[in-house]
């Protein structure tokens, strides 16, 4: 029996399993795992590992923030992501205060949906203007968007008695709270104290977002969680402390998941002290911190208390950075990270041996897709969608600006030097790229809805 196309001869690598196989796609989905297959097209990937197309649940394209729209739209930033093997995202809805949700996730869809070249979901944004439309989550969710992103800082900061309330209705659509964690009260105390001592590079950022407090706000929005009874998934955890109250919340058996990011895994916090531009360009938040905290987010990972990395993808361009180098507090947070985070999980952390090869697709494919509700992507079986990537574990890759394709005029990673390089991705049963050269075409991603 013949299949549109065949991924011949490769080690497939799943979250459970290695093994050498053909696949058999027909149409958009796997139809056939077995040995021998034939098909009108063939791709060879002997030596190559085969991976699921790797899921990104953190993403912000287009992304208003003050006077700036983060640089990747929803076209260069999900090419970007096909580049490096990732084929479903998750974006943000943030409704205007007078627009109710449903309309802003059509008017989000609006933008993305010409423009992705991979499929892609959307959380919606819970912030204060929205706690009194909460009757409307039951239509949110039937419109297939089922989680809700929830701040604990900026002006999206919900305080507790707003963040029990959004988690209750929430819990009441059977939703997916997201959130991020950190003490926006203190950290503004410590960026005034720090302004008005004259303390305004780059330098001082960290300074002002300590990790204790970024474990405190956590342990608070996880208490919450299990006093309304809901499960919660915490955003770009940089530290011990957030770290180790996940993993005594996890040991009571209580739904709560959490994820890092490659920034916090493979730069630390003297990136700031960088002179001039150089060092506002990282700003990000939560910070960048020190190397002790990058080993603890790696043993994390490799012990099995962190569940998932994605990117928190998010850039601004140079000149857009520059513009808070008289106040480190008004640099537009965000780096990019979108096309480089499955290489280099595979090159920082399998070929260090601080994670195992499973464990890679795991955290980058498998569970990332499982808390998702994306129920037909992370995985190689058959009837699932054929997202897949052929991924040469011996191409080395020196990263630069020029490389990526992303749409910003710098890299946080310049000069890191990786080993192991998707070679082609699949998107549906479609090779969207393949040696370097894109075969995509903007709109043929698909708005997947997701439930629970």
């Amino acid at each position: 029996m013949d299949f549109d196309l065949v991924i011949k001869n490769g080690t497939i690598v799943t979250a459970k399993q290695t093994y050498i196989a053909d696949i058999g796609i027909r149409g958009e989905k796997i139809a056939v795992i077995d040995q021998n297959l034939k098909g009108t097209r063939e791709i060879d990937a002997r030596d190559k590992l085969v991976t699921p197309g790797a899921v990104d649940i953190h993403v912000h394209m287009e992304m208003p923030l003050g006077k700036f729209v983060s640089s990747d739209d929803f076209f260069t930033g999900t090419r970007a992501a096909a580049y490096g093997g990732t084929t479903t995202i998750i974006d943000f809805v943030e409704p205007e205060p007078d627009e109710s949700m449903l309309e802003a996730l059509k008017t989000r869809r609006g933008i993305a949906d010409p423009k992705v070249v991979i499929d892609y979901g959307l959380h919606m944004t819970i912030g204060p203007d929205e706690i009194g439309k909460l009757n409307q989550l039951p239509e949110v969710y039937d419109a297939g968007c089922p989680s809700f992103k929830l701040y604990m800082a900026y002006g999206f900061c919900l305080p507790d008695d707003q963040l029990m309330l959004a988690m209750e209705a929430i819990r009441d659509v059977n939703g997916l709270p997201v959130i991020h964690t950190e003490n926006w009260p203190i950290i503004t105390a410590l960026i005034d104290r720090n302004l008005a001592a004259g303390n305004n590079s780059p330098s001082w950022h960290p300074r002002s977002r300590p990790a204790v407090l970024e474990g405190e706000a956590a342990g608070r929005a996880i208490d919450i969680a299990t006093f309304v009874g809901t499960r919660l998934h915490i955003f770009h955890i940089t530290c011990a402390d957030v770290v180790d109250r996940l993993t005594v919340a996890r040991g009571k058996g209580l739904p709560v998941t959490g994820e890092t990011c490659p920034q916090y895994l493979l730069l630390t916090q003297d990136v700031y002290d960088r002179p001039g531009i150089a060092g506002a360009l990282p700003v990000c938040s939560p910070p960048i911190r020190d190397e002790n905290s990058q080993q603890d987010l790696w043993q994390a990972l490799g012990e099995g208390n962190l569940q998932v990395v994605s990117t928190d993808h998010c850039p601004f361009t140079k000149s857009e950075k520059a513009t808070g180098l008289g106040d480190y507090s008004k640099i537009p947070g965000g780096v990019p990270s979108v096309e480089i985070r499955f290489p280099a999980l595979f090159s920082s952390g399998v070929e260090t041996g601080r994670i195992t090869l499973n464990q890679w697709v795991d955290l980058c494919c498998t569970t990332p897709a499982r808390i998702a509700g994306l129920d037909r992507k992370g995985d190689i079986a058959i009837g699932l969608d054929a997202d897949l990537v052929i991924f040469d574990p011996e191409k080395k890759v020196v990263i630069s600006q020029e490389l990526l394709h992303e749409d910003v005029d710098w890299t946080p990673y310049e000069g890191l030097t990786l080993k192991g390089w998707p070679q082609s991705t699949i998107s549906r049963g479609e090779v969207i790229v393949e040696n370097g050269e894109f075969g995509g075409q903007a709109g043929r991603g698909r708005f997947i809805r997701r439930h629970f």
